[in-house]
């Protein structure tokens, strides 16, 4: 089994702990990867966005003047995109942006992210992430210790609301749950920081 070391809140390394081959010795996967974040980014799209065509414009559709003699362009209505209160052409409508991907294909997708993050060091184990208070710069001492520069997400077994709070006001860093935890939380960032309880969760979830 491979193991890490675990660090402590204060940067301090505390003793080592192994992880299971199964979840953290996946293959990199790059094209599955990007299948699954490609599928998470256009599922986080509403898709809402209206506008009205020629014929859904509130207004008759007369001809303004005749065809000739005017000296004027010819025009047929005013409500054509080119008149100003006139119809969007090829105005955009309500859709679905949303991507299937099958349920294992996200479990390999998971693994592989979470598996090249700990091969390349950029997977940090905490003992815990215990804060006495949720105030911005105990945070930012924290951070300090473990030589973060960067965006990184943080990652708890449940929710610590001193954690969410504290470093709500940070930029590039991130908080979530273990069981909220997705491939483009894991890819999107340079350092991905994980207590040791979180550890047990994600393995407990995404054993093969």
């Amino acid at each position: 089994m491979a193991s890490t070391k675990v660090l402590n809140i204060l940067g301090q390394e505390c003793g080592t702990m192994k992880l299971n081959d199964a979840v953290f010795k996946e293959e990199y996967k790059e094209a599955l990867i990007h299948q699954v974040v490609v599928a998470h980014l256009a599922n986080l799209r509403q898709g809402t966005k209206s506008t009205l065509t020629r014929s859904e414009v509130r207004g008759h559709a007369k001809k303004p003047w005749r065809q000739k003699g005017t000296g004027r362009a010819r025009q047929g209505s005013t409500k054509a995109p080119q008149w100003r209160g006139g119809g969007v052409a090829f105005a955009p409508k309500p859709r679905d942006f949303s991507k299937k991907v099958n349920k294992e294909a996200k479990r390999v997708a998971f693994r592989s992210a979470i598996s090249t993050k700990l091969a390349e060091k950029e997977l940090i184990v905490l003992e815990n992430l215990d804060i006495k208070d949720a105030k911005t710069k105990t945070m930012i001492e924290v951070m300090k210790n473990l030589s973060l520069e960067k965006t990184a997400v943080f990652v708890t077994a449940g929710r610590n609301e001193n954690v969410v709070r504290a470093s709500g006001n940070i930029p590039g860093v991130e908080v979530t749950s273990s069981d909220l935890l997705n491939v483009y939380d894991i890819v999107k960032c340079d350092r991905l920081v994980v207590t040791a309880d979180a550890i047990k969760s994600i393995e407990e979830a995404y054993k093969a």
